[in-house]
Parts: structure tokens; C-alpha cells; sequence
């Protein structure tokens, strides 16, 4: 178009208009298992086997998924969840990642549970370069971003709880003699090692007796005898529920009164607690990370009552007061925030980069005061925790965050 001072001012807009470049769209970069209107994520869960009782943790996270879905889903995009069953058995683990990984071609694998079980797929799950994301095990092996980049847990290390317990017998019992009682696998032991290393050179003169036991074992009823034969008066016991469940009762059966510690994986209420008795309970001390549905304090907390009803619609069956639900609901609802975060760049590298990039994230139903951090540098996002005490009826808060 030949322009002169006569030419409209429209026409001139118009040349201009087409004389500027285009801007480009961004494009849409997606994964294994992304499409325009869905995400395929993947799982393995004990929904059988010796702690079938922790798999409600994979069905409060489908239900969520569920109701996320109902709202419009991410961008537009529905979640696919695929969790199968494992029988907590890490050779099965395996099997079913490949599974997921090989046939489903998920995103990423979402929340797997046990730290055996997880530790027998990291090396695959890293050489194939698929996240290995927020899963449920209590262990150290996870932070560590150098060399497993694309693995990353959300449950809290023994690092947040065990010295908490260490602090509580110098305060209050400083010439404990402890027993301690732990699953012998890497979870129990590095709870032993971080609790040991935070009583640091008292150890060796305050634990009097150590016992372990396997997760396929009937009871730990022999272990709990021995212990108590050794004459502590303080007892340490990292299980999972049924080991824990078969602890408590058997201590009080014995008569046995010892300053009783649970690690925090096992302070349900309702998965360890009750099957122990409420009653054999009372006094037990552990840290929580997040809100106990049984404690009035919460009765009219906006997020709670959102979380009650959630449970109601969308897993009546399940049991809110249930520890492992909220862990589930927190644990799902962190993940959906991170997909959101993604945008339309939905590439598994871009998820970790998200993932590894949390800053003070609060989460709907994790306690005052405790934030989600991560960074290229640190995997762990939950670093802080709060001692309680069972008092028959609810845990009972014996500080805050600030007070720490």
C-alpha cells in the first residue's frame, strides 16, 4: 500500500497492523499420558496384604481427583488416576510401575506407598526419567536431588519428628533408660538413626535395649516382652499400624507404664489407636503435621468443614477422622496445584521444575504455621511438626510451630 499525507487514518492503522510481526501462541507441550482432555497419572497402593489399612490413602486421593474433575479438571483437562495394588510387596511394586510406565504411559507416578516398595522402583523410574512424585514414606533416601532428580516425597522425614522426642526426654526425663522398637527396614531404621544422632553422645548411656521386627511377622508381642524385661522406662516405637497396634496393647497388658513415643506414620486414631484400644492409649506421645478431624479446636475452621464435606460426597465410606483421609486430601489437593502451575507445558520436566519450586504453600488441611519449601536443592517440603499427647479421645497439643 503507497501512503501520502492524504491517506486515512484507518487505512494508515490498518498497514501498520499488517506490517507488525504475529505474535506466536504459545504451544502446547505435553508428556506421556497428556492429551487436551486428560492426565494420566499413576500409583501403586497396599490395598491388600499386611497394611491394607494405609490404602485409604489411595482411594481419599482418587475421590479427590474425582471432585476435581466435576469442577472442570486442570485447564480443562480431566485426571486419570490408575492405582493398583501392590500387597505392600516391593517385587509387586515393581511389576505394577512397569506396568504403568510400559503400557499405561502415565505423566507420572503419584503417591506411591512404602519405602521399600518405592526404593525398588527409583532406579527405573530415574533412568526413564518419569517422576517418582509426593510419595508416602518416612525416609531420608528421598532428598536427595543430585542424584535422583525425579524422585520427591511429601511425607515428612524422621528429621521433623524424631529429634522432637529426643528434646521431650532431656526436658523431662533426662536419665531415661529408652527401648526402642522399630520395623527392620530402611524406614525404621533411619528413624533410629536420626533419634539416636539427636541425642547425640547421650545415646549410648540412655538406650538401654533395642528389638526389630519384620513386617510379615504375626505379633511383636516377644520383642515388646524383651523390651520390657530390660527394665527401661521409655519406649520408642517406629511401626507400621499393625505392629503399632499390636505395641500398645501388649505394653499395657504387661502393666507396663513406660514415657510412650509413637512415630508420627502410625498416630491414627482410628487405624491404630482403636484396634490398640483408646483406652491402652492414653498418654501416648507423637507429632502431627496436619489437623485431627477429632479435635474440637477445628469444629469451625473453614477448611475443615470443606474437608468433612468432601469425605461425605465423595468417600462416604471412608472414615474422616481417619489421619491417613487427610494426609490423602493434602496430599492430592498439593498435587493438583502443581499441575495447575504447569499450564499447558505439561512435560514431565516441567512438573519436577513446578514440584522443586514450592514457596511457603499452605495446604488446606496441615496445621498453623507449617509451609511447603522446595527447591533445586531440597526435596523435602514439609520440615516442621508439633508434638502431641493422646489424652483417650484426641491428640492434644503440647506446643505450637512458634514455640519451637
Amino acid at each position: 500500500m503507497k501512503l501520502n499525507r492524504f491517506t486515512p487514518l484507518g487505512a494508515l492503522l490498518g498497514a501498520l497492523a499488517l506490517a507488525a510481526p504475529v505474535p506466536v501462541l504459545a504451544q502446547k507441550q505435553y508428556g506421556p499420558g497428556v492429551t487436551d482432555t486428560e492426565i494420566k497419572i499413576g500409583q501403586t497402593m497396599p490395598y491388600s496384604g499386611p497394611v491394607s489399612a494405609l490404602g485409604t490413602l489411595g482411594k481419599t486421593e482418587a475421590a479427590y481427583f474425582v471432585k476435581v474433575n466435576e469442577q472442570g479438571g486442570i485447564n480443562g483437562r480431566k485426571i486419570r488416576l490408575i492405582s493398583l495394588d501392590d500387597g505392600y510387596s516391593p517385587p509387586k511394586t515393581v511389576e505394577q510401575t512397569r506396568k504403568l510406565v510400559e503400557s499405561e504411559e502415565v505423566l507420572l507416578l503419584f503417591g506411591s506407598l512404602g519405602t521399600a516398595h518405592n526404593a525398588s522402583i527409583q532406579q527405573y523410574l530415574n533412568a526413564k526419567r518419569v517422576p517418582q512424585l509426593f510419595i508416602a514414606s518416612a525416609s531420608m533416601k528421598w532428598n536427595h536431588p543430585d542424584r535422583y532428580p525425579w524422585t520427591m516425597a511429601i511425607t515428612p522425614t524422621p528429621q521433623a519428628d524424631a529429634p522432637l522426642y529426643a528434646r521431650y526426654i532431656f526436658q523431662h526425663r533426662p536419665n531415661a533408660k529408652i527401648a526402642l522398637l522399630y520395623q527392620n527396614d530402611d524406614y525404621g531404621k533411619d528413624y533410629v538413626k536420626v533419634f539416636e544422632d539427636a541425642l547425640g553422645p547421650n545415646a549410648a548411656r540412655l538406650i538401654a535395649a533395642r528389638a526389630s521386627y519384620e513386617p510379615t511377622d504375626p505379633t511383636v508381642d516377644s520383642q515388646i516382652i524383651t523390651l520390657h524385661g530390660s527394665g527401661a522406662d521409655t519406649l520408642f516405637v517406629v511401626a507400621t499400624p499393625k505392629g503399632a497396634a499390636q505395641a500398645i496393647r501388649k505394653v499395657h497388658d504387661l502393666g507396663w507404664k513406660p514415657l510412650f513415643f509413637i512415630a508420627f506414620p502410625v498416630a491414627s486414631i482410628e487405624a491404630v489407636l482403636k484396634p490398640a484400644g483408646l483406652e491402652r492409649s492414653v498418654g501416648l506421645i507423637s507429632a502431627l503435621a496436619i489437623k485431627d478431624p477429632t479435635d474440637e479446636q477445628w469444629t469451625n475452621d473453614p477448611q475443615m468443614q470443606e474437608y468433612l464435606k468432601f469425605m461425605k460426597r465423595y468417600y462416604p465410606e471412608g472414615d474422616a477422622a481417619d489421619l491417613y483421609n487427610v494426609a490423602g486430601y493434602n496430599y492430592a489437593y498439593l498435587l493438583v496445584q502443581v499441575l495447575k502451575r504447569c499450564g499447558d507445558d505439561l512435560t514431565r520436566e516441567n512438573l519436577m521444575r513446578q514440584a522443586a519450586n514450592l514457596k511457603d504453600l499452605e495446604l488446606p488441611m496441615l496445621l498453623p504455621g507449617i509451609r511447603l519449601n522446595t527447591s533445586s536443592t531440597d526435596y523435602t517440603p514439609i520440615k516442621k511438626m508439633v508434638l502431641h499427647r493422646f489424652n483417650g479421645k484426641k491428640w492434644v497439643a503440647l506446643e505450637s510451630v512458634a514455640q519451637q
